[in-house]
This record gives C-alpha cells, sequence and structure tokens, in this order.
C-alpha cells in the first residue's frame, strides 16, 4: 500500500518541506496539555442533576449516558487514526505533532471511561461512528487521511462539544466538553496546516481523490450527526429541523476550507438527508 512505502521512506524533496506551521501545532499543544486528574472530580457532579420521579430521573440519567458513550466510541476509534497518521507520517515535525494527537486521544478516552463509570455504565452504540473511522483507517493515501479526519472531522465535531457544554452547566461533562473544544481545535488547525504542505506538490488525481473521500465519507458522517440512541429517540425527532440546518452549515464550511487548500470543491455533493 502507498501508505507503507511512505512511512518507510520520506518523499523526495520532503527535506524542503516548510512544516514550521506544523511545528507551531507541536507547541501550541504541548502548551495546551492537561491531564485527567485535572477534571473536579468529587467536587461537582458528573452530569446534570435533576428533580422529580425516579423513571424521569433514570431517563434523564439515560439520556446523558448515552451522549457519554457516542463520545467515548469516537475518541476510541480516534485512538486507533491517530496512531496510524502517527506511523506513516514522513515529516519529522508532523510526527512530532502526532505524539501529542495520539497522547490526546488517549487522555480523552480516558476521562470518557472514567465519566461513563460513574454516570452507570455504557449505553447503545452508534453503529456509523465504525463506519467514519473504517473510512479512515482504510484511506489510500496520507492525503486522504488527514483531509477526512482533521480537516473534516475533527472540525465537524467541534460544535458538538460546545452544544453538550452550554446544556451541561456546572458539571464535570461540561469541563470535560470544553477542554475537547480547545484540542480538536488544535487537531484540526495542525491538520489544515499539514494537509496544505502535503498538497503543494500533489498533482491533479492527488486533489480529485480528495473530493471523492469526501463524497464517500459525508453520507456517512450525516448518518452519525443525526442518529439517536433509543434513548434520545425523543429529543432528536425534535431537534431534527435543527440538526439538519446545523449539519448543512458544517458541512458547508468544511467545503470552503477544502476550497481553501487548493481542491476543487466544486464536485463536493451534500447528503440527500440535507436536500
Amino acid at each position: 500500500m502507498e501508505v507503507e512505502e511512505r512511512a518507510e521512506e520520506a518523499p523526495e524533496g520532503a527535506h524542503q518541506r516548510d512544516l514550521s506551521g506544523v511545528f507551531r501545532y507541536y507547541e501550541l499543544a504541548k502548551r495546551a496539555e492537561w491531564q485527567v486528574k485535572d477534571l473536579p472530580w468529587g467536587e461537582i457532579a458528573p452530569i446534570p442533576e435533576y428533580k422529580g420521579s425516579p423513571q424521569k430521573l433514570a431517563r434523564r440519567q439515560d439520556l446523558w449516558r448515552s451522549v457519554i458513550t457516542q463520545q467515548l466510541q469516537a475518541d476510541e476509534l480516534a485512538v486507533e487514526m491517530a496512531t496510524q497518521l502517527f506511523a506513516i507520517a514522513p515529516d519529522h515535525e508532523a510526527k512530532l505533532y502526532y505524539t501529542t494527537m495520539v497522547q490526546d486521544e488517549s487522555r480523552h478516552t480516558e476521562a470518557w471511561l472514567k465519566l461513563i463509570e460513574q454516570t452507570g455504565g455504557m449505553a447503545e452504540r452508534d453503529p456509523y461512528l465504525d463506519q467514519l473511522a473504517a473510512h479512515v483507517l482504510q484511506a489510500d493515501t496520507l492525503e486522504e487521511k488527514v483531509f477526512l479526519m482533521q480537516v473534516f472531522y475533527e472540525r465537524l465535531i467541534i460544535p458538538r462539544f460546545r452544544m453538550i457544554a452550554r446544556s451541561t452547566r456546572g458539571t464535570i461533562l461540561e469541563d470535560l466538553c470544553n477542554r475537547l473544544t480547545i484540542d480538536d481545535g488544535i487537531h484540526h488547525g495542525a491538520g489544515m496546516a499539514y494537509e496544505r504542505v502535503l498538497l503543494e506538490s500533489a498533482g491533479k488525481k492527488v486533489k480529485a481523490s480528495l473530493v471523492d473521500a469526501a463524497n464517500s465519507l459525508l453520507p456517512v458522517f450525516a448518518k452519525h450527526a443525526l442518529w439517536r440512541p433509543k434513548a434520545r429517540e425523543f429529543i432528536g425527532a425534535l431537534m431534527r429541523d435543527t440538526d439538519i440546518r446545523m449539519l448543512r452549515e458544517d458541512l458547508e464550511q468544511g467545503i470552503r476550507l477544502a476550497q481553501s487548500l487548493g481542491i476543487d470543491a466544486s464536485g463536493i455533493v451534500l447528503p440527500r438527508q440535507l436536500a
């Protein structure tokens, strides 16, 4: 596979690349680093607390367990994706950066695991997250992997963290989502910086493959974004129009980011769910 070849030998002329932007994100990631023990465990509630009947309280707990489970699943898969990027990136500065990304995703997973234990255990898994991870892990080139995971996926997930944080004021869940918003913002920024470098010497074929990769990923991402487990089906039905509007705005922003990288994004098609 091409990615295996690139892991073994840096491309000719790689030493001439300007990777100072990627290295700045490595330094930023080191400054932003935090530890799971820094969260206020035992000082504030893990999730929002409510009043009402035992049945109502159980439903509310199931709702937040489903949210946490989905984020735990996403970060478990992100550990695999970040580790693969570290393994195949041929550039020294990129490898340095990806050491921080692997640590971030592992730390996120550790925090979600601890939080899910405090809120009653795992809930229903999101079937589309596994498909999203497979798209990235099985992509043929480094350009595609960085594009799919960091340029698109990391950017698209940030608004979800902000929504969760706004709905969970004064909880560990809010604190964690605020931290992840910063971390994933760095991941996205680093991906944009590295993808720009990778595409400097890329031909039309490579750039066209990114459009194909986006058209393959985005329908699955839309299903993930609109999917709700049984614990959130009722709220999902009420919020569907809002969810579709936000998803369309997020994907349109992703397309503009692709264009800023010199990609002809006119061939990227919004998923049919947004028609």
